[in-house]
């Protein structure tokens, strides 16, 4: 009757695998970096989707627990998925058991199939955005990054509901948000203080907005994850940092762009009036701050036309 448990005690105690060499992706090394006792971030590249970066640009985050890996978010590709893989294996013996999505965009997804023995995750908003979106931004993805996907190669995660939830005996408390793509899932661990925010959170890295159902809702569930006092926070775009800070930069930001866009179609100009302003210095030195305000503009800016101008409902 010892013998189960002295092997599974063994299993529990056994070491991580040897870093005999760096991992590679798209000839870069993987990193992982400690933030909390058993969690880990790698951190993507603060760019674009493109040749150079493999689509490596997004953030991944893992916990090991005793009963295994829990994977937040799970990169741009299945081979950057593998990658991946054997980078989480460098730092825990123990395998991947769960992959939480935390929202639709491929960088944050289009690596689940690495994981084929994990049980993968989302809302049920952001399945629904997967299945209607997934076509198109495979085909996004190979254009940008020369690289091809198999339409079978993306794995959906099952539904999950926002609530306190426990995987294998550790506890997380999962949120429903919908500021950044319409369906972002935001984890917090009560047991280390991190907030896992997905692109709910951008750090050093101005915000994509595409998707966004209104900046002003973004920036007001903002200010609930706040309430949360979380020590850490990993965003979904650049590096870990105390959440207050991450969360007042994306506020920041989001609220300036708000006003710069609410004030021009005010005025009854167009979208090149919107362009024509110098960024704040606040915002210069922020990764990709030229480029994402000029997409931001373009994409949502005949929504503020329509509302301020015509009386469209927001």
């Amino acid at each position: 009757m010892k013998a189960p448990f002295l092997i599974s005690l063994a299993a529990l105690l056994a070491p991580p695998l040897l870093a005999s060499e760096p991992v590679m992706f798209c000839e870069r090394p993987l990193v992982a970096q400690l933030v909390a006792e058993n969690t880990w971030i790698v951190e993507g590249v603060k760019e674009e989707l493109s040749t150079s970066n493999c689509g490596h640009i997004g953030n991944q985050a893992f916990i090991a627990t005793s009963n295994g890996v829990i994977l937040i978010d799970s990169g741009s590709s299945p081979h950057f998925g593998e990658a991946l893989k054997t980078l989480i294996a460098q730092h825990t013996s123990h395998p991947v058991r769960w992959v939480l999505n935390t929202h639709h965009h491929p960088d944050h997804f289009f690596g689940n199939t690495a994981f084929d023995k994990a049980q993968h995750l989302t809302l049920a908003t952001t399945r629904d955005l997967m299945t209607r979106d997934t076509d198109a931004l495979i085909d996004n993805v190979e254009r940008l990054t020369g690289r091809s996907l198999e339409r079978s190669s993306v794995a959906l995660p099952e539904v999950i509901e926002a609530g306190d939830i426990t995987l294998g005996s550790y506890p997380l408390t999962l949120y429903a948000m919908s500021g950044h793509s319409g369906g972002d899932l935001v984890i917090m661990d009560h047991t280390t203080g991190v907030l896992f925010m997905g692109d709910m959170g951008f750090y050093q890295r101005a915000a994509a907005t595409a998707h966004t159902p209104g900046l002003q809702q973004w920036q007001e569930e903002l200010h609930d994850l706040r309430t949360l006092n979380a020590t850490i926070a990993v965003p979904g775009h650049g590096p870990s940092a105390p959440s207050a800070t991450i969360i007042d930069q994306t506020i920041d930001y989001l609220e300036w762009l708000d006003q710069r866009l609410s004030d021009v179609a005010s005025e009854g100009l167009g979208a090149n009036h919107a362009l024509a302003v110098e960024l704040p210095d606040t915002f210069s030195t922020i990764a990709l701050a030229e480029y994402e305000f000029t997409r931001s503009v373009m994409q949502l800016y005949p929504r503020y036309e329509a509302r301020l101008l015509w009386g469209a409902p927001q």
